[in-house]
């Protein structure tokens, strides 16, 4: 299906998108620094939002929404090594 990539916080999914795989059971899931990063999972997709960098991230389909996990992963981690060069300065 597709990975799709918002990079501010205005922009999001179209109204198709969310119609098509943004419905249904939703499982939400909070991380980070203050949980500024959300995981909500759907039947057919995951949405990633990262309140910190206002980066948005639509997962579709059962093969690129496994991908959100690998994805989770590696934006905590930027914050992380983030954090520490923020706080030794």
């Amino acid at each position: 299906m597709g990975v799709f990539r918002f990079e501010n916080k205005y922009s999001a999914p179209t109204k198709q998108q969310r119609e098509r795989y943004m419905t249904g059971e939703t499982e939400e899931h909070l991380f980070g620094p203050d949980e500024k990063v959300m995981l909500i999972i759907y039947d057919e997709a995951a949405y990633l939002k990262d309140d910190i960098d206002g980066v948005r991230i639509l997962f579709t389909g059962e093969k690129d929404k496994q991908k959100v996990y690998d994805e989770v992963r590696r934006i905590l981690e930027y914050h992380d090594v983030k954090d520490d060069n923020q706080s030794s300065i």
